[in-house]
């Protein structure tokens, strides 16, 4: 039986090949292992790398086979139309995978972060291969109470959307609350009794953040504003707002010279002589 050196060669170059494969894939598994925090993130490393294997050992195999056995313009042409195909096909999945790593690598937000993806908000509690899984939270900026409801997030989107995280650094955001009253009211009485409020309440949380709630003043058409701005925890936003709120419009119930402005019409009846 005469011996082929073109195929042994192939099957030698074959080997090889996977050989450097299994150790670079094996590397790379090693890496991404000691970044991963739970069970579900090891998992999907592990399916990762395997697939990673996979799609190399076909397309090795492809090459060497169609080297052997054909021409390489033939082998070029083919091979040019089948990761055409291959990446047109899978343009979305191969990007959410590259998203994936770019989180599991850069970090820019982890679980248990509250973010902003375009138009969507929520609390991280899972990410995977393919999606960012979400707890969402109050479509409204304002708001700070969380659904009930899951989202699911694919991960292209994270090269495509802006990203805000309201917990990279600290727990603490800015929050804001207006407050109207008549031009007729006591406007340092107000603020008084405003910040005395705003610090009742905030004062616990200073330890963590030293900046004091603060308020500032603004005139409308028919009113004073005074905007009270201090720093809270992203979750406790809603909770400590609605606190101060209640409290602020019960203690400027009872002044009499501090009044809510609100808008209103008033009819005034004169008697004709």
């Amino acid at each position: 039986m005469e011996f082929n050196v073109g195929l042994a060669f192939a099957i030698i170059t074959f080997l090889l090949m996977m050989v450097f494969l299994e150790l670079l894939v094996r590397r790379i598994r090693v890496v991404l292992l000691k970044k991963a925090k739970n069970k579900k993130q090891i998992s999907n490393i592990k399916f990762l790398t395997r697939m990673i294997n996979i799609a190399v050992f076909l397309f090795i195999f492809l090459f060497i086979f169609l080297s052997y056995f054909q021409s390489w313009t033939g082998i070029g042409v083919f091979l040019g139309l089948l990761t055409a195909g291959l990446g047109f096909a899978l343009q979305r999945p191969i990007t959410g995978v590259a998203a994936w790593l770019m989180m599991t690598i850069k970090r820019p937000f982890s679980i248990g972060d509250r973010i902003i993806i375009g138009d969507v908000r929520g609390d991280v509690y899972d990410i995977t291969l393919t999606h960012i899984y979400l707890d969402e939270v109050g479509a409204g900026i304002s708001s700070g109470e969380v659904t009930g409801r899951n989202i699911m997030v694919p991960n292209y989107l994270f090269f495509e959307q802006n990203i805000i995280n309201y917990t990279l650094t600290n727990d603490f955001v800015l929050s804001s609350m207006d407050v109207s009253i008549t031009y007729e009211s006591d406007l340092d009485k107000a603020i008084e009794i405003i910040e005395k409020v705003a610090n009742k309440y905030i004062s616990e949380l200073k330890e963590k953040h030293k900046e004091a709630p603060y308020t500032r003043v603004s005139m409308a058409d028919s009113s004073m504003i005074i905007s009270l701005k201090f720093f809270v925890p992203a979750r406790q936003m809603m909770e400590v707002k609605s606190k101060i709120t209640k409290e602020v419009y019960d203690l400027i119930k009872k002044e009499k010279n501090v009044e809510i402005a609100y808008p209103h019409t008033e009819v005034v009846f004169r008697n004709k002589k």
